[in-house]
């Protein structure tokens, strides 16, 4: 971890230029007092590290210290960029080993190669934090030694033995044989069997984790984009889920879809207004994505649906009567 920390250091002084302990500090998400130790070591280790003093002064480098991946184009190292600024390595506790690996590839560019490169990356967003209405996707935390742990073993082929806390059930621990990991919406999750059934896992769920020794019993090679298109049909097509047919303001299609589990059909009725059929999780999560729409949207069927909201709106009304 130290060696790693020290190649980080000198990169960010390649690339920054000269760079305050505070700074080092924060970026390595390690002391001062860590930092100044790692200086001290480099300094020895013959790596031309010098303090400047003074009110903006800092660590700084004496040119020097480079490879170069020459075997990369323009478009290549584009790539590159524009996949480390993704952040789907959070979900699996990736995060920081990221950062340290895109200092490095950047680093290590052809100089005809680098500034290009990074200034063009500036001109493109990935998953932003927030859309156009200002919502902000839920950001779900995985602790990082839980998240290595899942790792290994799904990377080991070894089985896992996780502590899951299931929606409203108590925790209870259970022995998998780990399939892979998928992100969706910067929510991680472990696909798995258990005594040969299928099961899929969100890894902000697990509250422990413990690789073991013996092996997963799972196949040599897996697709896992088919895999997960298969758990999520069976997903959208089991449980307590119900089917809703919607007339809708096109406006607000994309606020309906966007809580929807499936769009089964679509039409455009004469005056514009759209005609959707589409399926929520259960009856609750029907009647809260409805009423978030309020008159852009009207529930045609179930009956029992619109039953529902029209007694939500009879009690709102007569709230506001009896307080006028």
């Amino acid at each position: 971890m130290r060696a790693d920390r020290l190649v980080s250091l000198v990169l960010l002084l390649r690339q920054r230029g000269r760079l305050s302990a505070t700074a080092l500090a924060r970026e390595l998400e390690v002391s001062t007092r860590t930092v100044l130790r790692d200086i001290e070591a480099l300094s020895a280790a013959g790596v031309p590290v010098h303090a400047e003093r003074g009110r903006h002064g800092g660590f700084a480098l004496l040119p020097g210290f480079r490879t170069e991946l020459t075997g990369l184009n323009h478009d290549e190292a584009l790539a590159l960029l524009v996949a480390g600024s993704r952040r789907g390595a959070q979900a699996f506790g990736l995060g920081s080993a990221l950062a340290s690996a895109m200092l490095k590839v950047v680093d290590a560019l052809p100089e005809s190669h680098r500034d290009t490169a990074a200034a063009v990356a500036e001109r493109l967003l990935i998953d932003p934090e927030t859309d156009l209405l200002s919502r902000r996707p839920v950001a779900e935390e995985v602790p990082g030694p839980i998240a290595a742990e899942v790792r290994r073993a799904v990377f080991a082929g070894h089985k896992l033995r996780i502590h899951y806390a299931a929606v409203d059930r108590t925790p209870t621990w259970r022995t998998v044989d780990p399939i892979g990991l998928v992100t969706v919406r910067d929510q991680g999750y472990l696909l798995a069997t258990r005594s040969g059934a299928d099961r899929t896992y969100r890894l902000s769920r697990i509250l422990a984790a413990e690789e073991l020794a013996e092996p997963a019993q799972r196949p040599d090679r897996v697709d896992l984009d088919r895999a997960w298109q298969e758990r999520s049909t069976r997903f959208r097509t089991g449980g307590d889920q119900v089917t809703v047919l919607v007339r809708l303001d096109p406006a607000r299609r994309e606020d309906l879809v966007g809580t929807a589990l499936a769009v089964l059909a679509e039409e455009a009725d004469a005056d514009g207004r759209l005609r959707l059929e589409v399926t929520f999780q259960d009856a609750r999560h029907a009647e809260w994505a409805l009423w978030q729409l309020a008159t852009d949207a009207e529930a045609l069927a179930p009956q029992w649906l619109r039953t529902a909201l029209r007694d939500r709106a009879a009690a709102v009304a007569t709230r506001y009567e009896a307080s006028s």
